[in-house]
């Protein structure tokens, strides 16, 4: 009777093994939907407005701005009443481009777990994307490919709680620095030239970016999502379109042109 008890516990537990199992697959399955539940409202798109609480007048410089990027750095700006940045100096060539980015993992086995990136485009024509991350050693926020990003803080990136603030490594440690280089003849830099003033910073070990503000203006901001609406994606997306097939025409009319014109040319020798 003991041998048959133990077979039969033995059988019991057996037939267990697969019920246990197929509830953990269940539990994960269930876990990976929820997750791309989520990922899916991530990856709507979005610009980044900027506000700034302090009362020093030069704050104003930075309250109600807009994030953009140029020379492969994080810049706020003012905004115009249709919400686009305002360059600092008349008919800036590229013209500065808004952050307009989405959530999205960072595609990095080594990382484990993985962390959710950030991407953005960094220009309309071409329209490419580009992760955003915080550079390991100055802290200050930069835009790269993958080779340029990897070795740097890439995440964990996300949102507030009520999904209206940008959050970098789980709080919202952002920092306005300014980076004028002096009067305008001193500036060296092209930012500089340019009349970019204030760059992005992340107060990555919470103190005031100690040993890294190097004397200059500083100022606590907050980033607000400002989600792009279903016609702006449409309109971009056309318009992305539009500059692809306008291309695409120009490379066929170079390819045709000049043979178009040698057989114009050998059949007006012809009829000659």
């Amino acid at each position: 009777m003991a041998a048959l008890g133990l077979g039969l516990f033995l059988g019991g537990s057996i037939l267990a093994i697969p019920v246990v199992t197929g509830v953990a697959e269940g539990v994960e399955h269930q876990k990976k939907q929820n997750e791309e539940a989520a990922n899916e409202t991530r990856m709507t798109k979005f610009n980044a407005f900027v506000s700034c609480e302090s009362d020093d007048e030069i704050a104003d410089e930075v309250d109600n701005g807009i994030l953009v990027l140029r020379h492969n750095k994080v810049w706020i700006v003012p905004r115009d009443e249709k919400n686009k940045p305002i360059s600092p100096v008349p008919d800036m060539k590229p013209p500065l481009h808004a952050f307009a980015g989405f959530y999205i993992q960072y595609p990095d086995d080594d990382r484990s777990p993985p962390e959710r990136g950030l991407v953005s485009t960094i220009s309309d024509d071409p329209p490419m994307l580009n992760w955003i991350y915080c550079d390991k050693q100055t802290y200050e926020l930069r835009y790269g490919n993958r080779s340029a990003s990897i070795t740097h803080i890439v995440g964990v990136w996300d949102w507030t709680e009520d999904e209206t603030c940008i959050t970098l490594d789980g709080w919202e440690g952002f920092i306005a620095i300014d980076e004028w280089d002096g009067a305008d003849e001193d500036n060296t830099t092209e930012w500089g030239r340019e009349g970019l003033r204030w760059a992005l910073y992340f107060d990555k070990d919470d103190n005031g970016l100690k040993g890294r503000r190097k004397g200059r203006d500083m100022f606590e901001v907050v980033l607000k999502r400002k989600i792009q609406s279903e016609e702006e994606q449409l309109k971009q997306m056309q318009e992305a379109e539009k500059k692809m097939q306008v291309k695409s025409r120009g490379d066929l009319k170079t390819q045709f042109t000049a043979p178009a014109r040698e057989l114009a040319r050998k059949n007006e020798a012809a009829r000659k």
